[in-house]
This record gives C-alpha cells, structure tokens and sequence, in this order.
C-alpha cells in the first residue's frame, strides 16, 4: 500500500519528535509516542504503537504511563473493546511545564537533600571543632550560592508570567 504524503510528514514528525526528546534526556519512545498519538486521528492502543514504532509493549506502557502523568495523553474507552486507547492533547505549554517540573524537581529535589546533608555535617563540624577550616568554608560559600540559586529557580517557576505562558 503507497504511503501517501502526509503519512511520510506524520513519520518523519515521530522520528523527529524521537530525536528531540533523546536530546533533552527523556528517551526517544516518548517523544514517537507522543507525535505518533498526536498525528493519528483516531485514539491508538499499545498494540496499534508497537506495530507502527516498533517498539515493545513494555516500553509502549512505560511511554505512555509517562506521558499520561505529564497530562500529554488521555486514556479513551472503546466501546466493545477491552484495550486501553490513547490520544494525545495539545496543551503543549502546559505538557511542556508538567514535564519540565517532574524532571527538574526530582533532580533538584535529590540535590536539595545532599545539600542538606553536607551542611548538617559542617555544622556539627563547626560546633565540635569551633571552627571550619578553609576548604570547609569554601564548600560551604559554595553550597550556599547552590542554594540561593535554588530559591531563584523555586520562585521562577511560581512566577504568575511563566504560569500564564504555560497554560
């Protein structure tokens, strides 16, 4: 069967809707499913994704859990049909936001608590010794700057402007 134009333009937007989430670290699979659920006009189920990127099911699942907890997808009932369907949204600012505050706040999350960690660590320094040595106030400058960033960063992220623009 002849592929027809806009199929050719809806492959190569998987393929480079893949390479751009590759790119920012999140894995190619999400970025096909999204693109291929986005330019398919009816709702797709994990067979139908297999099929069309292969790509296994447990990485179809995994994708589309993903996505899902993004707010990128929807999960669609067929009536007669056990399968789970999936369709995309549009809501790319809000999708963008979800996941940017799921990967960044997990990252920031696990550094925020070995920040914490070390600080704990040279106070009970400071109160035992009386004092820190050189390297131990630089570290400490430097996880404060670490820090301030952080705070920068948290309020960017809850600033009214940028809430408005990812709506």
């Amino acid at each position: 069967m002849a592929q027809s134009e806009c199929d050719r333009v809806a492959r190569r937007m998987v393929e480079a809707m893949g390479h751009a989430t590759q790119s920012f670290g999140v894995g190619r699979v999400l970025g096909q499913i999204f693109a291929y659920l986005y330019f398919s006009r009816v709702a797709q189920s994990l067979d139908d994704m297999t099929a069309a990127l292969g790509i296994s099911k447990g990485s179809a699942s995994m994708g589309v859990r993903q996505l899902e907890a993004w707010g990128a997808v929807d999960k669609i009932w067929v009536k007669g049909d056990r399968k789970d369907y999936y369709q995309a949204k549009d809501a790319f600012g809000r999708i963008i936001k979800n996941a940017l505050v799921d990967l960044a706040g997990k990252k920031m999350e696990s550094s925020a608590g070995l920040l914490d960690e070390v600080e704990t660590h040279l106070k009970k320094k400071s109160v035992k010794d009386g004092k820190l040595s050189e390297e131990d106030n630089f570290i400490r400058e430097r996880i404060e700057k670490i820090q301030t960033f952080q705070k920068k960063t948290q309020e960017m992220w809850n600033s009214a402007i940028l809430q408005m623009f990812l709506r």
